[in-house]
């Protein structure tokens, strides 16, 4: 169904936009709804968090947007279209919490992968040239041969950032992509991947636990909460770019964290970590 005249206006002014979103689970002929009534606006070029406990509906939210789940109510518009449009144009990257590398593939041949399947008319030569791009962005290019269980965990995440950008998406969506890395890791590449969003000028939706990589990442934090599932308040952090490790000694950044913990807490509690 397509958007009313307003909601057009507004859609066309957001390159992510959600109106009335709720989505439900059956199991053992119940319904639960898992999201309700969820609104968002994310202009173009824009870098959001979603941050909440366990179970309120994060990464539902973020399957919505990519295109991946149906929502039983409410529309979604990602670059103007519906998001499984906006996917069918390849206009959105999808990064999870695990790199899902092929073991046997090594790094530059990982990237290609996508590629191969989707650009058929693309000669071999362009597709590696495109991949190699990608991994001197990231910064792996030396370790383009080297096979998934010769690389960190970070630097498997940045072979599968790669992977997804050498498909030059609008939007990048990820999941928790650094959930599974330590927490020295874990900061580093919060770090790069800011240089990488200044850079590409991409639209980032991002889900996280993490209190300080929200504020450390965002522009702007969707606060989740339960009771039913549900945006609780969306919060502009106004730490200055571009954002270092100082960063999260500045004030500002305090008291950002202070108001997110206190939202999640309002927001029927959380296990978010700093």
């Amino acid at each position: 169904m397509p958007p009313t005249s307003s909601a057009t206006k507004d859609s066309a002014a957001a390159h992510i936009w959600a109106k009335g979103v709720s989505v439900d689970f059956s199991h053992a002929g119940q319904t639960n709804r898992v999201l309700h009534n969820i609104d968002m606006s994310i202009p173009r070029g824009g870098f959001v968090s979603l941050i909440g406990p366990s179970g309120c509906g994060k990464s539902t939210l973020l399957k919505v947007l990519a295109g991946l789940l149906q929502p039983a109510e409410g529309e979604v518009r990602v670059a103007g279209v519906t998001p499984a449009e906006a996917a069918r144009q390849r206009r959105i990257g999808l990064v999870f919490q695990e790199a899902t590398l092929m073991p046997w593939k090594n790094a530059l041949d990982n990237v290609k992968v996508l590629m191969e399947i989707a650009y058929k008319d693309r000669s071999k030569e362009d597709i590696t040239q495109r991949a190699t791009e990608m991994l001197r962005l990231v910064g792996l290019e030396k370790a383009a041969l080297k096979r998934p269980s010769q690389l960190s965990g970070g630097m498997r995440q940045r072979v599968s950032i790669a992977r997804a950008l050498a498909m030059d998406p609008e939007v990048l969506m990820m999941d928790e992509p650094f959930g599974a890395l330590d927490a020295i890791t874990r900061e580093e590449m919060s770090e790069f991947l800011l240089e990488i969003w200044q850079r590409t000028g991409k639209t980032i939706v991002f889900v996280t636990h993490s209190i300080d990589e929200a504020v450390f990442l965002s522009r702007e934090v969707h606060v989740m909460g339960t009771g039913p599932a549900r945006i609780v308040e969306t919060m502009p952090i106004t730490l200055p770019y571009p954002r270092v490790e100082e960063s999260y000694s500045l004030p500002e950044f305090a008291v950002a964290s202070g108001r997110l913990r206190r939202l999640l807490k309002d927001g029927h509690g959380s296990k978010a970590t700093s």
